[in-house]
């Protein structure tokens, strides 16, 4: 397995001070091309308790093995600003687990738009347990001016290894995911029964089926039935129960023994999903769904024209593009969905399958090499899956 080294750079710590929490930024790209600290928002979360327990689950997950666990490396979370939210994601050290947390509920200023690893450490970590309440919570992705030079010499520097399998994964979810239809939606109360319900056997393999206006556990592979194998690997749901408004979970179109699902929270102002890979051997990357996407010979000729028309834009008209881009709509999108964003390479914008699915969400992005990869720096665009793009619910 080829291994790169990804070395991250941060001007300081993010920090958790009072009501200010302060995310430190490493490489990635903005609308004015690579950045060594891009700086995107800065404003308030209003709110605060759902937004610090999501930022808890998604680093849970970046840190955690899920199939034959033990200790190893940790690949910090990447954050991208498209004007509209903000939008947080990592990857399971061992590929069968993606996490995204959008966060909708800000009112503040977009400074630029674009992608960046974020420092997620101890410290904060145990910061962010203690935050409650319904008080607002003042947001900086990136340091202002006074910060670096405040910070100059307090350099936070980390090298990680960076297998190409965990690369491939982003881009398989967003295949994958492009075949998802919603299978089921339960709201506040009934998801936290449903949920609290569920087999705690980390490797426990169940299928869920919509019964009336709630889900139940059914013994095996059926018509409308999502698979959920190693059902251990949702627990990061689990203490954003609390906060709950709603559950959606998502599952191809025609499902078989074992297949890929979605499940999402939706929750005070913000959304967090986890995409679950079809058995917790499995990791992503080696599912294959990009393969054919990127068979055909005009696949990088087409991904680098429509990288270089993608700008961070919270919305992607296919149409339009498939116009500036002289391609046809198919080969433009529609954008493929569910739950990927960080270093994906651009086989879902050359020449992507339709999605008839409703999944948690989709994005175009470009071919540019990504936070986490040895290239930094992303185009790419959110947009609810199975539509054109318009704004994500």
């Amino acid at each position: 397995m080829t291994n790169a080294v990804q070395a991250y750079s941060y001007a300081g710590p993010s920090t958790l001070d009072g009501s200010r929490l302060d995310l430190s930024t490493s490489g990635g790209r903005a609308l004015s091309g690579p950045q060594a600290h891009p700086r995107f928002f800065s404003g308030l979360i209003t709110e605060a308790a759902p937004a610090a327990a999501g930022l808890l689950a998604l680093a849970d997950v970046a840190m955690t093995r899920y199939h034959q666990p033990r200790p190893g490396w940790t690949r910090d979370p990447v954050v991208t600003c498209d004007g509209q939210r903000l939008r947080l994601e990592s990857f399971s050290a061992c590929g069968g687990v993606y996490a995204r947390l959008d966060l909708d509920a800000l009112d503040g200023e977009v400074l630029d738009r674009g992608t960046t690893n974020v420092d997620v450490n101890g410290p904060l970590r145990e910061a962010l347990v203690r935050v409650g309440g319904k008080d607002p919570l003042h947001l900086g992705v990136g340091p202002d001016e006074l910060t670096v030079t405040t910070l100059e010499g307090a350099v936070v520097e980390k090298k990680v290894p960076l297998p190409t399998r965990w690369l491939r994964g982003f881009a398989e979810v967003q295949v994958i995911a492009a075949g998802f239809n919603l299978r089921a939606e339960l709201r506040g109360p009934q998801a936290v029964r449903f949920l609290r319900g569920l087999p705690r056997a980390s490797k426990a393999t169940v299928w869920v089926a919509p019964a009336g206006r709630d889900l139940r556990v059914v013994s095996g592979p059926a018509s409308g039935a999502v698979c959920l194998s190693g059902a251990g690997r949702i627990t990061t749901l689990m203490p954003l129960l609390r906060f709950a408004k709603a559950l959606r979970v998502y599952g191809p179109a025609a499902g078989s023994e074992f297949e890929a699902s979605a499940w999402e929270l939706e929750l005070p102002g913000m959304r967090y999903t986890l995409a679950i890979s079809p058995q917790p051997w499995r990791g992503f990357s080696g599912e294959g769904a990009v393969l054919d996407d990127l068979s055909t010979d005009e696949a990088a000729g087409d991904a680098d024209v429509i990288g270089m028309l993608l700008n961070f834009e919270p919305s992607v008209e296919i149409g339009l593009l498939a116009d500036r881009s002289g391609l046809s709509p198919r080969a433009c999108g529609p954008p493929s969905p569910s739950s990927v964003r960080q270093g994906a390479s651009a086989t879902t914008c050359t020449r992507p399958r339709t999605s008839t699915g409703s999944c948690p969400t989709t994005e175009t992005r470009s071919p540019s090499s990504t936070p986490g990869s040895p290239r930094p720096g992303r185009s790419s665009t959110p947009a609810p899956c199975g539509s054109t793009a318009r704004r994500p619910r």
